[in-house]
């Protein structure tokens, strides 16, 4: 698969201008909105509710539209780019030198969380393929029957050059001994196995370029002065209450922990409580599918005057899973 995209879907990619890659991202952004219908009849099987759909397929086709504008607005119609002004390094301008950024001639392999199976795997692809880079997706196996069917639509528009999107379906074997300098690989899941793969030999050794988006804990800290009837106070149990129901909470921008003043507990309890006796699903099939996940955890922290130690309320006994690729 490695030497397949390099050899067959790189060159084609690499002599198009980034318009010509743009204009490729566009087209083909518009034809999967034509069919989110179908995204959104397969996305209920993981469990995902219209809404958390929603993030994740319109989200994720609106993404790669994103950079396909960003790309015609901002980069110019060449294949290469330049960086920074030509550089004068004699005194009688004899010896020059101009930095130029040309694409990798590797593969980019993408490994995915289980959380964005659409939207994860097209906000990797379409900064990739706008930089004529092609790329292998390995999706994570619990829901990657909803990324396969998504490949196999980009597949069958024709849009893109062949072999430019490969898709793994389960285990990658031994691809990732055989990464070179020229490839890329990047990681969306839990921080053991993103410290795991990062230090495999092939990569240490060649110097493969490694990102990695690991497991986050995000806070949201509610001030002194934002009382009860402020648009701060308001906000603050909205974003809070919309973290927790959306996803089930299982997305690495959630809230996973809130602090607050003691005085103000009881008041925002009882409005979370109020979220919770009614969770916002559209209906009752969607509610008896996602019920194992109800309600997600979240950490919650009491601030006490000054004079008093602040103290972590304890968690629930049911404990948000990692999320993992």
């Amino acid at each position: 698969m490695l030497n397949y995209g390099r050899s067959v879907a790189g060159r084609k990619l690499r002599a198009m201008s980034f318009h010509e890659r743009a204009g490729m991202l566009k087209a083909l952004g518009l034809k999967l909105m034509e069919q989110k219908e179908d995204f959104y009849a397969e996305s209920l099987r993981t469990g995902a509710t219209r809404p958390d759909g929603w993030v994740d397929i319109e989200g994720g086709i609106g993404t790669m539209l994103t950079f396909a504008s960003k790309g015609r607005r901002e980069l110019p119609n060449t294949r290469v780019l330049t960086e920074g002004p030509v550089e004068v390094l004699s005194r009688d301008n004899t010896f020059s030198a101009q930095h130029i950024l040309s694409p990798l001639q590797g593969v980019a392999v993408h490994i995915n969380a289980y959380n964005f199976p659409i939207w994860g795997m097209l906000e990797k692809i379409a900064p990739t393929l706008l930089a004529g880079v092609p790329c292998i997706v390995k999706p994570a196996s619990q829901t990657a029957y909803l990324t396969e069917l998504m490949v196999r639509r980009i597949i069958a528009t024709g849009i893109l050059p062949e072999g430019a999107l490969q898709l793994v379906s389960g285990s990658v074997g031994d691809m990732l001994s055989h990464v070179c300098e020229q490839d890329v690989v990047t990681f969306t899941g839990s921080a053991t196995t993103g410290r795991m793969l990062k230090t495999l030999p092939a990569i240490v050794n060649n110097s493969v370029r490694f990102n990695m988006e690991a497991d986050s804990l995000n806070a949201s800290i509610l001030g002194t002065d934002a009382v009860a009837g402020t648009p701060e106070f308001d906000l603050f149990v909205k974003e809070v209450a919309r973290e927790m129901t959306s996803k089930a909470g299982q997305k690495c921008t959630a809230i996973r922990r809130v602090s607050r003043r003691v005085a103000r507990s009881t008041r925002l309890s009882r409005l979370w409580a109020s979220v919770w006796a009614r969770p916002p699903w559209a209906c009752r099939a969607t509610r008896r599918r996602a019920w194992a996940r109800w309600p997600p955890s979240i950490s919650v922290t009491r601030f006490a005057p000054a004079s008093r130690i602040c103290r972590p309320m304890p968690r629930s006994s049911r404990a948000t899973p990692t999320m993992r690729a």
